[in-house]
């Protein structure tokens, strides 16, 4: 049995996400080596532009305007960590979460120009 689950204030922040990939993450957070909670789920379209602006974004299109996205923070004990190892990890949990489920998924660690390791979004060929 898997030690992590997602906290009230994740599971607030998938609220409006797409059914299919909430699926995903709740799957993935009980196959993961690393702990992970939801940094971000929709997003506002000022909340973008202000990505956008600073360049966190490379895109005013994001997925997470329509609920087609997540951003998900690793967990070290009770501390946020950013290094890239702990997102794999957490890449290959939402993978075979994905994969498991059948709903196609594109994680932002995959992106060549601009990689992303907290970053996972529905495919945009079967989610348009």
């Amino acid at each position: 049995m898997n030690k992590f689950k997602l906290s009230r204030r994740s599971l607030e922040k998938l609220q409006k996400v797409h059914p299919d990939l909430v699926k995903v993450v709740l799957l993935a957070i009980q196959l993961t080596e690393v702990d992970f909670g939801i940094s971000e789920g929709v997003r506002t379209i000022e909340k973008q532009r202000e990505y956008f602006a600073k360049g966190a974004s490379k895109t005013m299109n994001s997925r997470h305007l329509t609920g087609h996205a997540v951003d998900l923070a690793a967990y070290v004990g009770s501390e946020v960590r950013w290094d890239w190892p702990l997102y794999h990890k957490i890449v290959d949990a939402m993978k075979r979460a994905a994969n498991s489920l059948n709903v196609p998924i594109v994680a932002g660690a995959d992106w060549v120009k601009f990689p992303d390791g907290p970053h996972f979004e529905l495919d945009r060929k079967v989610y348009p």
